[in-house]
């Protein structure tokens, strides 16, 4: 049983399909071929540009006119699919000072490289702290991807494409000893100049190279990880088709192939030399290449913002050529549903970013336009209002939490302590942790908009003592203080056994069940001190002193006369004393205990399968 006290829930009402509006605020135009957007922890947009520069939008949103990096000199024509291309911020940045970029090296291999911000002006970069952690030879001139990004274990990923041309013509992506068309991870706070994380899949399969997390991608141009779940969303470009999303959940161990160039999208490419269509990792969701949707998907990111809670848990995706802008996020049931959102038309939109805050920016690359991505409702459901405190009573009896009836094409999503936890529709959750739960309504359905406001549970665990259950002399007695107690023999409740103390009548096994003020119950262990001194035959018990130091003198005074087997046990059942005593009328004895250890013994007299239990304490 469990209780939740002072539970508030205010009538709410809720207006279905409510129609989203989606806009993109311009933000500057004043950017050349901007290729990524990130930042660094603080109020900062960063906006990498694809010949080489990286410049710095301050918090009011004004571009710097000195770029805080800028390495044009060792960046191949910014042409085609090459240049600068992708940005990350070390985790520790604000300590060490150190990001790293990817690039297309004047020879056209891929460059990934670390650099280091002047120490005298956070606003500038030093280009010559350069550190190359490793090159990657392209074969071609597409298909670089170029995208980077830390992830929440703290290593580095490195999505990289199939080397170029069309159809993966020397099968790079399959093949487990080239770099090319996988997704790398590796650990850039150990090694020279960087080291293998441990538990990467292949880090001790021969066949394969270490650096490999996944395999299968034709060309990964920009991936994401939401900030909240840790899950990976990958747009990959698709060849003649497909363009395709990939999700990889944050629990995963990595290892998964995705499929190109056995598959594109859901069906077959080129499956010579392939294994079963089982081995491979299918995407999320794909659309056709070269139609009306367009041609090239840009992958974006699932917003974690707090201005627009329309967009709130969804992953928010775009097409190059089409300029179309979708959403894309699970149902209660799993389903994975898209909705468009936004026609350009055209644009060339070449990568999304997050600020510090997880507000989204988009950008174009040849109009050197960056966005501020939005969406409003024009009837947005307004959050369950809810708060209160519950309790959990124990594992196996947990808080319920209930926020009401989820209306259609609307879920749940909990949280605890900030931490992600599930989607419920039915707007309950059992809580079996203490923390503070947090709710959110968030539509699925086309149209339906989240709410992001919610109040919450303060969820506490029932506080019971460690030890239930002891023995004092003859009675058997609970921890004090609660409000009501229960006790049983063999299992069944002792009709008028309500009280703190119970003194048996007769042999069996006792517990008690405590119950405290917010009724939340417990149950003791169970003691066999199975009868008292009168069922036995005795008038009269003695064991002293007791706690006693080295020596304990033992009387015990007969009704009946007979002999009374004696025993000393320690609390785990070893044997330490006894004997065979014939008692007349009465009986003493002094025992030596001075060679046990100091601790609670039990003293265990019987007769005729009758047995008495005292406890005996001896002393340091």
């Amino acid at each position: 049983m469990r209780t939740l006290l002072l539970l508030l829930l205010a009538a709410i009402s809720f207006s279905l399909q409510a129609q989203p509006i989606f806009n993109l605020e311009l933000i500057n135009d004043d950017l050349s071929q901007p290729a990524d957007i990130t930042n660094a922890g603080d109020d900062r947009l960063f906006v990498v540009e694809r010949a080489g520069r990286i410049r710095i939008l301050d918090a009011d949103g004004q571009l710097l006119p000195e770029p805080f990096l800028d390495i044009n000199d060792r960046v191949g024509p910014a042409n085609g699919e090459r240049g600068l291309l992708g940005l990350a911020f070390h985790p520790n940045y604000a300590d060490n000072g150190y990001f790293f970029v990817n690039y297309t090296a004047n020879d056209g291999d891929t460059r990934i490289a670390r650099f280091q911000v002047n120490a005298g002006n956070p606003n500038t970069a030093d280009p010559n702290s350069e550190v190359i952690l490793f090159d990657i030879g392209q074969p071609y001139g597409n298909h670089n991807a170029g995208d980077l990004a830390f992830g929440p274990d703290g290593y580095l990923y490195i999505p990289m494409g199939d080397g170029g041309s069309g159809g993966d013509p020397q099968n790079f992506s399959q093949n487990r000893q080239s770099l090319l068309g996988k997704m790398l991870r590796i650990d850039v706070d150990n090694g020279n100049p960087y080291a293998i994380p441990p538990d990467n899949p292949y880090a001790e399969d021969d066949f394969t190279l270490d650096e490999v997390w996944a395999i299968g991608l034709r060309n990964p141009w920009r991936f994401s990880f939401d900030r909240e779940t840790g899950d990976i969303w990958i747009g990959d470009v698709g060849q003649n088709e497909w363009e395709e999303i990939t999700f990889q959940p944050a629990d995963s161990e990595g290892g998964e192939n995705y499929g190109w160039r056995c598959y594109e999208g859901f069906e077959a490419y080129n499956t010579g030399g392939c294994e079963p269509e089982s081995a491979y990792t299918p995407p999320i969701h794909t659309y056709n290449t070269g139609s009306s949707d367009g041609c090239s998907v840009t992958g974006g990111f699932v917003y974690r913002g707090s201005a627009f809670p329309a967009l709130y848990g969804k992953y928010v995706y775009a097409d190059f050529c089409s300029g179309k802008i979708w959403t894309l996020e699970q149902d209660f049931a799993g389903n994975w549903v898209n909705t468009e959102v936004f026609d350009g038309p055209g644009g060339e939109y070449a990568t999304f970013g997050e600020d510090s805050d997880g507000e989204l920016y988009l950008a174009e690359l040849i109009n050197g336009r960056l966005y501020r991505v939005e969406a409003t409702c024009n009837q947005s459901p307004p959050a369950p209002a809810i708060s209160g405190d519950a309790i959990v009573c124990g594992p196996n009896d947990p808080a319920v939490l209930n926020a009401g009836d989820t209306p259609d094409g609307y879920l749940y999503r909990w949280y605890r302590d900030s931490t992600y936890l599930q989607e419920t529709l039915n707007g309950t959750l059992s809580a079996t942790e203490p923390g503070i739960y947090h709710v959110i309504l968030a539509g699925f359905e086309a149209g339906n908009c989240n709410s992001l406001v919610s109040a919450a549970f303060e969820v506490t665990t029932a506080d019971f003592p460690e030890d239930l259950i002891s023995t004092q002399g003859d009675d058997l007695s609970a921890a004090p203080g609660f409000e009501s107690y229960q006790w049983y023999l063999d299992g069944e409740p002792i009709a008028g056994a309500t009280s703190a103390t119970y003194t048996p009548v007769s042999s069996g096994t006792y517990t008690v069940e405590i119950t405290d003020v917010n009724g939340c119950t417990r149950e003791s262990e169970a003691l066999t001190i199975v009868s008292t001194t009168l069922d036995l035959g005795l008038a009269e018990v003695r064991a002293t002193p007791n706690p006693f130091r080295t020596t304990l003198d033992l009387y015990l005074e007969a009704n009946v006369a007979d002999t009374y087997q004696l025993r000393i046990f320690t609390l785990d059942g070893k044997l330490v004393w006894e004997t065979a005593a014939m008692v007349q009328n009465d009986w003493q004895q002094q025992v030596d205990l001075s060679r046990t250890a100091s601790g609670v013994y039990l003293l265990q007299i019987s007769r005729d399968g009758q047995q008495y239990t005292r406890k005996l304490v001896k002393g340091e």
